[in-house]
């Protein structure tokens, strides 16, 4: 019996294939708890009234790993869920600020992907381009990710 709400295994993605994210309204909630389990304590994000009297960002702005964070659990929560077994590399740029209050999604497309040398498994290479509700693309990063493969008697995802 199939179970309802597993990810992709390696074999059923292709280079070229897109995606999208639902999407995700970052609260002060979200800020609140991120800086403290962290530890990024930083005044820039625990002081609303700092960054506009340094001249800098206007509004109360979230730390990037927090976005990063927000999109990587849209996707364990959908594309890898069950089948995501590492990632193996990160090449992030940060584009633009996300301040609490704005929305965000991810556009995913499949760049790579090729079986590893133990054949229950694979790797598999995406571009990850996070937009706010603007449609402005504020990161991007590209994620190689160890996925894994069906296995060979249920046609289901191994694990193992």
């Amino acid at each position: 019996m199939q179970t309802l709400g597993l990810g992709f295994t390696w074999e059923e993605l292709s280079p070229g294939q897109r995606f999208r994210t639902l999407n995700r309204t970052v609260t002060e909630t979200d800020l609140v708890l991120f800086t403290e389990v962290t530890g990024m304590l930083e005044i820039i994000f625990t002081d609303r009234t700092f960054a506009a009297e340094k001249g800098a960002i206007q509004g109360q702005f979230v730390p990037a790993a927090l976005t990063y964070s927000l999109i990587e659990g849209l996707l364990c929560q959908s594309m890898i869920q069950g089948t995501g077994l590492a990632m193996l590399e990160l090449n992030q740029q940060i584009l633009a600020p996300v301040r609490v209050g704005d929305t965000v999604h991810g556009e995913i497309e499949i760049t790579s992907v090729r079986p590893t040398s133990k054949g229950n498994r694979g790797i598999v290479v995406s571009r990850i381009d996070v937009k706010n509700q603007k449609g402005e693309v504020v990161m991007t990063y590209e994620a190689t990710r160890m996925l894994a493969g069906r296995s060979a008697d249920q046609g289901t995802p191994e694990t193992a």
